[in-house]
C-alpha cells in the first residue's frame, strides 16, 4: 500500500484548510433560538414576498457555510422568514445571486437534488432520533425526505405541503406553507421544535449553508439544530384519510414464451378498486388499513448484473403504505423487508410516539409470498404460497443520537410452516469528550418451522446445511438460528474509524426479511482521514484503508481482503474515488490466492445541462456460475449521465458492461454483456409530465418499453396512464418479437376528513 502513505505524507504537510469563524465581522451561530410569530396578515403562495403577512414574521440570517467552508461567511446573501398561523407554517427564502447562474428544472418532485434549493430540516419531537427534510427549487419544484439517525435519509417518504419559486433580476425567491395536519409532533400548548434552515448551492464546489452552525468534531448532525419557540395553541392532526385508488389494466403474451411464432394470447381487461384509511386514534398514534391495495411500482426496478452472483439482489422500497414508520422498521440484521410482503389482501399498520417512545405494528395477508432460503455460498427463492405477515417493533431514544429497541416478525403459512424473529438493538451515542464514537448493536433469534411440500424447493437439488443436520428441501424440519451485529465507531473533522463485527449461524432464517446469506462470521475494519487543504483545485482528500475477513461456523476462513483507497472532491462538483482490492477467498469448495482487482469511479456535475459519471472495475474474478469455479480475467464498466437540453427535458442514459474470461482455457470467454436503460422525461408543468423508459438487457436479449403519462397533484391524489412492452430477440430474422404487453391506468385521490 506505498501509494497510501505517500498520500497521507503528503496530506499532512498540507494540514487542514481551517475557517476562522472569529475572522471581523462574521461569527457562526451556534444552537441559536429564535421566536416564531403568528401571522398578522396574509400570505399567498405564489414565490412574491410582498403579502403583508411577510411584515411581521421573524428574520432568518446570519447562515454560516457547512461545505467547503467551515463555519464561515457564505459568498452570496442569503435572507428568510418564518411565521405560522393556526393551519400553516410559512416560510421564504430570499437568494442574491446571478440569475445565469442559478441551477433550476422543471422535474418532477424529489428530482430536484441537482439543483439549488432551500428549506427547513425539522425534528418536531427534540430528541434527534429523525427529522423532516423539506425543500424546493428556485421552480418551487418540491423535494422531501426523512433523516432517520441509524440509517440516514429515506428518499421514499412523502408528506403534502405548498411551495412556490421565482426567478427575480438578482437570484431568486422561494414561499413554502407547511400544514401542520401533515407533521407528527407532541401533543403541547406551546412547541418546542430543533430545526435549522438549509440551503444547496452548487456552483464551483456543492455549497451547503445552514442557518445554525454545524461543528464537524460533532458526528451528531440532529443535535446541532437550533430552537423554534412561540407556536401556540396547534394540536397533532387526528385527521380521517381516504385514498381510494382504481387500477384497470389489459395484458398479453406469447402463448409459448419460447416460440414467436406461437401467437399472441390478449387476456380480458381487468379492473381493481382498493382502499387505504387512515385515522389518528389520538394525539399520538395513528391508524391504517389497506383493503386490496396495489402495491405495484409504475417506475419499474432498474436491472442489475447478477449473471456472477450467487446472492439474492436488494431493491428499495417505493410503496406508499410503509413510509409512515419506516424510520422505526429498520434493523442492522434485516429482520423486516417490507418488498416481501408482496400481494396482500390486505394490511394494517398502527404507529405511536409517546414522548420518547415509539412503536410501529404491521399486519397483512398476503396472497403470494416469495421467500429467500440464505445458504453459505448462495440464496435460494421459494414462492410459499398465502400467509400472514406480522411484525411489531418498539424504541426508545435517550441522550442525543441514542436508542434501544425491540422487534418481534412473524410469518404463517397457510400450507403449514411459520418462522419467528426477535431481537433488540442498541445505538449509543458516547457523551462529552467521547462524543465522536458510538456504539451500535443488534441481537436476533429465529425459530422455523418448515412446510412439509418438497416440490416447492425441487430446484434445490436435495442440498443440505448446518452440518448436513437439516435439507434445504421442505421437508417439515424445525430449527433454530440467530444473528448479531456488534460496531464501534468514530466520526471526526479528520478521523473517522469503524470496526464491524456480523454473525449469521447457519440456520438463521428471517422470512419478513432480507437475508440472502448465513453460516458466516464477519469482521469488518475501517480507517480513513479527512484533509479540506487550502488549494484552488480541490476540497477534500480523503485517503482511506479497510479490510476483512470472514469465517463460517467452522471455522474455516472463506475470505480475507484489504482495500486502500483514496478520494478526491474537486472543483466544479467533480469527485475521484481510487480502490485497490487484494483478496484471497474459498468458493465451491476451492481457495482462490491472488485475487486483486482495481476500481475507479469519477462523476461531475460541472454544468447546468450535464452531468456525467463512470465506473470502471477490473482486474480478477471468481467465475462462480461454472460447475468447477476459475479465477477469470475481468472488467465491468458503468456509464451514465444526465442531460438536460431545456429546463422541462431530462434525458438520462447509463450503461452497464460485463465481461469475464478464463486464462486456463486460452482466453475462453466466459460472459459478456451489457444492460442499456435510458429514462427521457418531459415535464409540461409542476403537475404533468411523461416519462420513457428504454431497457435493453443484452444477457437475456431482452428489450423492455415503458411510456407512462402521470398528472400528480400531490404526492397521493396522481392519475397514471401507461404501458409496458417486453420484446425478445428470438435469433430470427425480423428481430425482436413482443413476449408480453400490459396497458394500464391507475387513478387514486386523498380524501382528508
Amino acid at each position: 500500500m506505498p501509494f497510501f502513505y505517500l498520500a497521507m505524507m503528503f496530506l499532512l504537510a498540507f494540514g487542514n484548510a481551517q475557517s476562522d469563524p472569529d475572522a471581523p465581522g462574521f461569527s457562526p451561530l451556534l444552537q441559536p433560538e429564535l421566536r416564531v410569530p403568528s401571522l398578522e396578515g396574509g400570505i399567498e403562495i405564489d414565490g412574491k414576498l410582498e403579502d403583508p403577512g411577510w411584515q411581521g414574521a421573524a428574520i432568518i440570517d446570519h447562515f454560516s457555510e457547512t461545505f467547503p467552508g467551515d463555519q464561515t461567511r457564505p459568498p452570496v446573501a442569503v435572507h428568510g422568514k418564518i411565521a405560522y398561523d393556526p393551519d400553516f407554517l410559512y416560510l421564504c427564502f430570499e437568494m442574491e445571486d446571478p440569475p445565469e447562474n442559478i441551477r433550476y428544472s422543471l422535474r418532477d418532485r424529489d428530482e430536484i437534488w441537482q439543483d439549488d434549493y432551500v428549506g427547513i430540516l425539522l425534528d418536531t419531537y427534540g430528541d434527534g432520533a429523525w427529522a423532516y427534510f423539506l425543500f424546493a427549487n428556485p421552480l418551487g419544484v418540491q423535494g422531501d425526505t426523512r433523516f432517520v439517525t441509524s440509517q440516514g435519509e429515506d428518499d421514499g417518504f412523502d408528506i403534502i405541503y405548498k411551495s412556490r419559486g421565482r426567478l427575480t433580476e438578482t437570484g431568486y425567491t422561494v414561499e413554502m406553507a407547511i400544514p401542520f395536519r401533515s407533521l407528527r409532533f407532541p401533543n403541547r400548548e406551546e412547541q418546542t421544535w430543533r430545526a435549522t434552515f438549509w440551503i444547496t448551492h452548487p456552483r464551483d464546489s456543492r455549497r451547503t449553508y445552514s442557518w445554525a452552525a454545524m461543528d464537524r468534531d460533532n458526528p451528531s448532525f440532529l443535535s446541532q439544530f437550533g430552537t423554534l419557540t412561540g407556536i401556540h395553541g396547534i394540536q397533532p392532526s387526528n385527521n380521517f384519510e381516504i385514498l381510494p385508488a382504481i387500477v384497470g389494466s389489459q395484458s398479453g403474451a406469447l402463448k409459448d414464451d419460447e416460440d414467436p411464432g406461437s401467437g399472441f394470447d390478449n387476456g380480458d381487461p381487468d379492473l381493481d378498486v382498493s382502499l387505504n384509511l387512515k385515522y389518528g386514534l389520538s394525539a399520538n398514534m395513528v391508524a391504517d388499513l389497506a383493503i386490496n391495495p396495489d402495491f405495484s411500482q409504475v417506475e419499474a426496478d432498474a436491472a442489475q448484473i447478477d449473471v456472477n452472483s450467487t446472492f439474492a439482489l436488494f431493491f428499495p422500497e417505493r410503496r406508499p403504505f410503509f413510509q409512515e414508520g419506516s424510520d422505526l422498521l429498520s434493523n442492522w440484521v434485516n429482520i423486516f423487508y417490507s418488498r416481501t410482503i408482496n400481494d396482500p389482501l390486505a394490511a394494517g399498520r398502527l404507529t405511536g410516539r409517546f414522548n420518547r417512545t415509539s412503536l410501529a405494528f404491521i399486519t397483512a395477508r398476503d396472497r403470494n409470498t416469495p421467500i429467500i432460503l440464505p445458504f453459505e455460498e448462495r440464496s435460494g427463492f421459494v414462492d410459499a404460497g398465502k400467509s400472514y405477515a406480522n411484525i411489531f417493533r418498539i424504541k426508545q431514544t435517550f441522550g442525543e443520537d441514542s436508542f434501544y429497541g425491540a422487534t418481534l416478525t412473524d410469518r404463517r403459512f397457510d400450507a403449514g410452516g411459520s418462522n419467528t424473529v426477535a431481537g433488540v438493538d442498541l445505538r449509543w451515542q458516547l457523551p462529552g469528550f467521547l462524543k465522536q464514537y458510538r456504539i451500535e448493536c443488534n441481537w436476533v433469534f429465529s425459530h422455523t418451522e418448515e412446510q412439509n411440500d418438497t416440490s416447492l424447493t425441487s430446484n434445490l437439488n436435495g442440498e443440505s446445511f448446518d452440518n448436513d443436520r437439516y435439507s434445504a428441501d421442505f421437508d417439515g424440519e424445525s430449527f433454530n438460528g440467530d444473528a448479531g451485529y456488534l460496531s464501534l465507531e468514530r466520526d471526526g473533522r479528520t478521523w473517522s474509524s469503524d470496526f464491524d463485527y456480523r454473525q449469521y449461524s447457519p440456520a438463521f432464517r428471517a422470512d419478513n426479511g432480507f437475508i440472502n446469506r448465513n453460516n458466516y462470521r464477519f469482521f469488518h475494519v475501517y480507517e480513513g482521514l479527512t484533509f479540506r487543504p487550502s488549494l484552488p483545485w480541490i476540497d477534500q482528500i480523503s485517503p482511506e484503508v479497510s479490510g476483512g475477513a470472514i469465517w463460517n461456523y467452522d471455522e474455516v476462513r472463506k475470505d480475507q481482503w484489504v482495500i486502500p483507497g483514496l478520494f478526491l472532491r474537486m472543483k466544479r462538483q467533480t469527485n475521484i474515488s481510487l480502490s485497490y482490492l487484494y483478496s484471497e477467498e474459498l468458493f465451491g469448495g476451492k481457495r482462490f490466492r491472488g485475487i486483486h482487482r482495481g476500481d475507479i469511479e469519477l462523476n461531475s456535475n460541472f454544468s447546468k445541462k450535464m452531468q456525467a459519471g463512470v465506473e470502471f472495475d477490473f482486474g480478477t474474478y471468481i467465475a462462480r456460475g461454472l460447475d468447477e469455479p476459475v479465477l477469470g480475467d475481468g472488467m465491468e464498466i458503468e456509464f451514465y449521465t444526465t442531460l438536460r437540453p431545456v429546463p422541462q427535458m431530462v434525458i438520462e442514459p447509463q450503461i452497464s458492461y460485463a465481461r469475464l474470461t478464463n486464462p486456463e482455457a486460452n482466453g475462453e470467454t466466459i460472459f459478456d454483456g451489457y444492460i442499456t436503460r435510458t429514462r427521457f422525461s418531459y415535464q409540461f408543468t409542476r403537475e404533468l409530465f411523461l416519462r420513457t423508459i428504454i431497457q435493453y438487457d443484452n444477457f437475456d436479449n431482452r428489450l423492455d418499453i415503458d411510456p407512462l403519462l402521470s398528472y400528480k397533484v400531490n404526492p397521493f391524489t396522481v392519475f397514471y396512464l401507461g404501458s409496458t412492452h417486453d420484446l425478445r430477440d428470438f435469433g430470427r430474422l425480423g428481430g425482436f418479437s413482443q413476449t408480453n404487453r400490459q396497458f394500464f391506468f391507475k387513478f387514486q385521490y386523498l380524501i382528508r376528513a
